[in-house]
């Protein structure tokens, strides 16, 4: 599923790298027996996309990973879907860290009534899934409206929304929302391209169960300067989304320094969630695999 159709104050556990066993003789590398410094995700929508969802959990788990991000994929289903899909995570010991598919954004005050009441409607499928976080969308340009009014509406609706969500946890951990940019590329009538704007709205909201996703892949086609709004909003940032610029593939395969990125996030003290939303180029296991061993050489 592509996230354009819908165009985490703790994180879960730290996941650790599933080492292949050694000859008694041999040592093994260091690096094998280290855990990420931060706790990895993958995002669903881009990765074994024909196989049903019990079975992609699996993939996910098999490539070494304990997180899995959603696009609604739950939308339509049934009780007996949600009973299968929590076998299935709890037997690959797999947590649901976040979620997205809102159908409305918040840039639009005549949508706020709206999007409040989908977004408490959303509590229960992610109460029902042990999922804390809801990722949100600004939503497009509004014609006729003021790019002030608009900013204004995102900073009210989220406010609105962070009493609704306000000292309400699933899991044990605190429900988040979670607000991403998306770069003009992909969608040209998106209100939030920029993660400079993003954050200025996160901040005036003020709000700790109120975040920024910052989409590392988004911001490089948008602005840039990756790693200095890293130093500068650590304290806002609730969530790390990876794929390399251009073609969202794997790290190492564009023009994204993924190890300095890792290095800084690292240095940072970060312990959100980080979570990988690319198209492999090659098998997606192994792919995902080599994607998660880059976080352990920081």
């Amino acid at each position: 599923m592509n996230r354009r159709a819908f165009t985490q104050f703790m994180a879960a556990a730290a996941l650790s790298a599933a080492a292949p066993s050694s000859p008694a003789t041999e040592v093994a590398p260091a690096e094998a027996a280290q855990a990420p410094p931060f706790p990895l995700s993958v995002m669903l929508w881009t990765v074994f996309t024909k196989l049903p969802f019990e079975e992609r959990l699996a993939k996910v788990a098999e490539a070494g990973y304990s997180n899995v991000e959603l696009v609604g994929e739950y939308r339509d289903w049934s009780a007996d879907d949600f009973a299968r899909a929590n076998a299935a995570r709890k037997r690959f010991g797999i947590q649901f860290d976040a979620t997205a598919g809102l159908a409305h954004g918040i840039e639009d005050p005549a949508s706020r009534d709206a999007f409040l009441v989908e977004l408490r409607k959303a509590m229960t499928p992610m109460e029902t899934l042990d999922c804390p976080a809801m990722i949100v969308l600004s939503g497009n340009t509004v014609p006729g409206l003021s790019r002030d009014a608009q900013h204004q509406s995102c900073v009210e609706t989220l406010k609105r929304a962070a009493a609704l969500v306000e000292g309400r946890e699933i899991s044990g951990q605190p429900v988040r929302l979670l607000l991403e940019c998306i770069d003009p590329e992909e969608n040209p009538h998106y209100f939030l391209p920029s993660a400079s704007e993003a954050i200025e709205i996160v901040r005036a909201v003020n709000h700790p169960q109120v975040q920024f996703l910052y989409d590392i892949f988004h911001e490089q086609i948008s602005e840039g300067n990756l790693t200095e709004k890293l130093q500068k909003h650590i304290d806002v940032i609730g969530l790390i989304h990876v794929a390399d610029v251009p073609g969202r593939h794997e790290p190492g395969t564009g023009e994204i320094n993924y190890a300095n990125i890792y290095r800084t996030l690292a240095r940072l003290n970060y312990r959100h969630v980080v979570a990988m939303e690319f198209r492999p180029t090659g098998d997606e296991v192994a792919t995902l695999r080599a994607a998660k061993d880059m976080t352990l050489r920081v």
